[in-house]
């Protein structure tokens, strides 16, 4: 069967190459996929609870780590960084140096209190997407890496980023969400820092 797929507004294509490292092979529609991710990401995240509290989650292996957890029931190439070329991300010879550097920054930034906790999560989340490490799955792999990482600051606080609906589906609020990324693109980082302070709770 030929998998289809509509992606939403902003989302990543996936090759034909990529599309066949797809384990589900009864998968035919992007719907189809949704849900067979989300049961994916819902086991990838009950995982990434149980870690102890000193579960380093920035360092490489961890990133790529729960990548693995959140897509590899689905997808042959979760947790393996890119080997093509995207609409959005940088080149792929520099993956793993913007990773190092992205994650060595949120370091940083945590131990020196450069940023409040939520502007620290916003750039942070920012990076990884602008990184896009991945084929695929990189938007809901960076929310939750924003999320392990804001709970260095605040283990009780967390971010509503579907704004009670579908982040993953073309509404306003995800229009809203991926205009404040691309500002960010350009150094203006207070539309997303807005929308993170907005939907943590």
């Amino acid at each position: 069967m030929t998998l289809e797929l509509h992606e939403p507004t902003g989302a990543t294509p996936l090759t034909p190459d990529e599309l066949l490292g797809l384990k589900a092979r009864h998968i035919t529609t992007r719907g189809e996929l949704n849900e067979l991710e989300s049961e994916n990401i819902i086991e990838g995240l009950i995982w990434l609870g149980r870690r102890p509290r000193s579960f380093d989650v920035l360092t490489d292996n961890t990133a790529r780590e729960i990548h693995r957890r959140l897509f590899g029931e689905i997808w042959d190439w979760a947790g393996v960084y890119r080997l093509t070329e995207k609409n959005i991300g940088v080149p792929i010879w520099q993956i793993s140096t913007e990773m190092r550097t992205c994650l060595d920054d949120a370091r940083y930034w945590h131990e020196n209190g450069t940023y409040k906790p939520l502007e620290a999560t916003a750039r942070f989340h920012h990076k990884l997407v602008w990184v896009h490490p991945f084929a695929n799955g990189n938007g809901r792999w960076a929310r939750i890496m924003a999320d392990a990482f804001l709970a260095k600051f605040d283990p009780d606080m967390f971010l509503d980023w579907s704004g009670g609906g579908k982040l993953t589906a073309n509404s306003d609020h995800r229009a809203r969400y991926i205009a404040a990324l691309r500002a960010a693109d350009e150094f203006r980082f207070d539309p997303l820092i807005e929308m993170v302070e907005e939907i943590s709770r």
